[in-house]
């Protein structure tokens, strides 16, 4: 939705409940999924949604409108989020290893083509359960940013402002989601070639 023509940021900056209760209703729906990818649990996503437009109630006098409102209320989800998986982390490196930056993960090592599997062999639920095991495998980082710009569809400048982060940022860690979560997914699609029969 649009919500310059459906809400006003008059009535919301003046707390306005009822404007208020309209704005969670539009906006539900997109931060629960966000939270959802992010978290891959139903009840952390719950408690990330309620924090949201309780942090978003607190603060609607003080937001300016420099970003849209969907986009703020998005970057207020992203950070509950990201705060919850922090916690989860239990750091693990390696004193052999150097690390250019631990947010982002390692490279991948390993791809394979998979262009002889025929488009409904990425449909089916069983990928997309790989899909979702892969996506939570990712650093915070990476999977922010590829929550938001492919299952959110926020655009690369939308992105950059929900994480702070450049636009230039935003394509390194997208890039760099996408080869890992191709990596993660190899295995799975390498046996499916070959429980399908299709040659390369």
């Amino acid at each position: 939705m649009s919500e310059n023509d459906q809400l006003s940021l008059d009535a919301l900056r003046s707390g306005d409940r009822d404007e208020f209760a309209r704005m969670v209703e539009a906006y539900s729906p997109r931060i629960y999924r966000l939270a959802l990818r992010m978290l891959g649990d139903a009840q952390e996503a719950e408690d990330v949604l309620q924090e949201t437009f309780l942090n978003a109630f607190r603060s609607l006098s003080r937001f300016e409108g420099r970003s849209s409102l969907g986009t703020w209320l998005h970057r207020i989800a992203t950070n509950q989020a990201l705060m919850r998986l922090r916690k989860r982390e239990v750091p693990t490196f390696s004193v052999d290893e150097p690390v250019d930056d631990p947010d982002l993960g390692e490279l991948p090592r390993q791809l394979v083509d998979w262009c002889c599997l025929p488009e409904e062999e990425f449909m089916t639920a069983e990928a997309q359960s790989q899909l979702d095991a892969a996506v939570e495998k990712l650093s915070p980082a990476l999977r922010a940013v590829f929550t938001l710009r492919e299952l959110q569809g926020l655009s690369t400048r939308e992105t950059s402002e929900v994480l702070g982060i450049s636009e230039s940022a935003v394509k390194t860690r997208l890039l760099r989601a996408r080869l890992q979560l191709r990596e993660h997914l190899t295995a799975y699609f390498a046996e499916r070639v070959q429980e399908v029969g299709y040659e390369r």
